[in-house]
Order: structure tokens, then sequence, then C-alpha cells
């Protein structure tokens, strides 16, 4: 699949701005202030829905205005191109349109690439809290095995079943037994989870040690580590004998909802020691592991969104990023300074217009 045009009309600091994108790697330049940033979160927000940089889309909104708008012109292989718009009003609330109508996510996902992001406010994956990590993993593994797309909502649906009656126990409210049907449907739910994310972590391990070191990365693991783990009967028993631990917190002590991935280097968790260069470096090896990995299943090539990613890397590691980038797939590089980005990913360039508010927002 292949974005063919962004528009946005308006969102943050762009109105009326339309893109005509290529295949393969596009950079977009411009000083800062013109926009860069806001091109591809348009992009994103047309695509899935959502912003990168925000949990609120109605600070896609401009200042003193109502609405933010952003609309991708997608072609699939055989040639056939549909449009992806998403709105979000001060007064109407959010829309995500697929050609002009309501689609449900499954159907808007099937319409689009998958997309991944590097950006600055993105190091939380590597930095932040373990639920962070385990939806993008989860991400993942519905990219690579569309038929396990569902394995997180049916575990969440289960572990929310549960609480909601351990809640009631903790209040002093109903049964104990009560338990055995939602310990019954939580290890149900969780095996298949537990087993997809150990298979997608085993495909990306090897890829994102090597993209790691091409990084300046050495060593670089990635590792699963679940909270919970073997047949569903083992689960089930687990639960069991924390029971009562479960009952006085109110709440599912153990299982895949606490599961991690851990990143390291030389041993040492990146998220907890890395320096900012070294979680940078770990955050574009994870993407890049993903992006081999549905290449080599004949997936969908994620679209590659870049923003500043040069800024922290020497010549020699920018060269090495482009020539693996030119294997396939569409990437967006944003940067200030043309003279940082290698001359192959200079063949398709759209430049920023001078700002006219003078801020990026």
């Amino acid at each position: 699949m292949l974005v063919t045009a962004i528009e946005a009309k308006p969102l943050r600091s762009l109105d009326g701005v339309r893109v005509g994108l290529d295949a393969g790697i596009v950079s977009v330049i411009g000083p800062n202030g013109t926009g860069k940033t806001n091109l591809i979160e348009a992009l994103y927000f047309a695509l899935t829905g959502r912003s990168f940089r925000t949990a609120d889309r109605r600070d896609l909104i401009p200042f003193g205005g109502s609405l933010a708008r952003a609309e991708a012109t997608i072609r699939d292989g055989d040639g056939l191109e549909r449009k992806l718009l998403a709105a979000v009003s001060r007064t109407e609330g959010r829309r995500h349109l697929l050609d002009g109508g309501p689609a449900d996510p499954a159907t808007i996902s099937r319409s689009r690439p998958p997309v991944a992001v590097f950006a600055p406010d993105r190091l939380t994956l590597v930095k932040g809290p373990p639920a962070e990590r385990r939806a993008h993993l989860d991400g993942f593994l519905a990219a690579r095995w569309p038929a396990r797309g569902e394995l997180r909502q049916r575990y969440g649906q289960a572990v929310a079943q549960r609480n909601a009656l351990l809640s009631k126990l903790a209040a002093g409210y109903g049964s104990p037994a009560e338990l055995r049907i939602w310990d019954a449907g939580l290890a149900k739910a969780a095996a298949p989870l537990i087993e997809a994310r150990t298979e997608a972590v085993a495909e990306l391990a090897e890829p994102f040690a090597t993209a790691a070191e091409e990084l300046g990365l050495e060593t670089g693991e990635l590792e699963y580590a679940p909270r919970a783990f073997g047949s569903e009967e083992e689960i089930r028993e687990g639960l069991e004998e924390r029971r009562d631990q479960d009952i006085r917190m109110g709440r599912s002590s153990w299982g895949p909802h606490l599961d991690d991935l851990k990143l390291t280097a030389a041993g040492r968790s990146l998220r907890k020691f890395g320096s900012q260069g070294q979680q940078r470096a770990a955050l574009l090896a994870l993407l890049f592991a993903e992006r081999e990995a549905l290449q080599r299943a004949r997936r969908v090539t994620p679209l590659l969104l870049l923003d500043d990613v040069m800024s922290e890397l020497d010549p020699g590691r920018r060269e090495r990023l482009v020539t693996r980038l030119g294997d396939g797939g569409q990437v967006l590089i944003t940067a200030a300074d043309e003279d940082s980005v290698p001359a192959a990913a200079l063949r398709s360039v759209v430049r920023m217009p001078p700002p006219t508010e003078g801020i990026d927002r």
C-alpha cells in the first residue's frame, strides 16, 4: 500500500496544505517552525484517527478554531485508491471515515498500511511504563498474524470481568467460589496471548540486535518478560493460588496484563540506565526489527514516520540508516537542514514553506 497524498485542512499550524507523496523515502525539509512535525502528525491522524503527540485529539485544532481535519489518499497493489479522513470538532467530537462514510476499525485497519513513528515524544516506549510496550507489542503481533488481532481485546475483557468480581468480594459481597468461572475464562484468554507475544519477540530479537549494532547500540537485546506462563490449566491453577491475595487487593495480581518487553544493552536496562542517545537507538532498532519481520512474512510493509531522526546520529550511521530504509516500503523523514540528510534520501523532497505564525504548534 502507498500513501499518495496527505491534506491538512486545518490541523495545528497547517491549513489547506496538500502534499503528494512518492514511494520509497520522502524527506520533509524546512526550518524549525514550518510545520514538518505537524505534517506527519496529520498523516498519522488521517490513517489512525489518533495523534502520536497527544492523547487529546482536540489539541490538533488550531488556536481559535473549532475543527481539525486531515485526509490521506491510499493506493493498494491493484491500483485502487481510497481516502481516509479523520476529524475532530469541539462541538461534534471525532470522526474517522473511509471513502466518505463510517467504517468499523477493523475495516479501516485493512484499508491502510501499518504505521510506525519515531519522534522524541515516543521515547516513552523505551523509558516509560510497561503498559506502553505491551500495547506496542500487541500491535505488532496483530500486523504479523491478523487472525490473532483480537487476543488483546479478549484478554482485556476477561481480566475486567474478573476484577469486577474481585472488587465486590473485597467489599464483602458475594462468594469466592464465584471466581472459578472467571479464573477459567481469564486463563483461556491468557494462554494464546502469552504464546503470541512469545513468538513475536522471538521473531524480533535477532533483527533488533542487528539494527541496534548498526545504530551504535552494542549487544542490544529484546526480551519478553511474562508475569504468567504455562498452559491454560497451569494459568488457572496459578490464579487459584493467588485468589486470597487478589481478593484482598480487589484486582488480579498475576497475568499478561502485567507483562513487559525488556530492552537492554550490555545486560543493562535501557529504561533505567540508558542515555537518551541509547534510548533513541533502541526505539529505532525496534521499529526496524518490526519492519524487517513483516517483510519476511510478506505482510504489508509499515509506513515509517521518522521525525528529527538524523539530529543525534553521526554521518556514518545516517548513511547506514538510509541504506536500511532503501529496501522497500514508504518512509517520511523530517529534517531542518538538507545537509544532515544523505543524498540517497533526497531523491524525493517535500519543502515546507516559511512559518506564518513563527511557532510550530
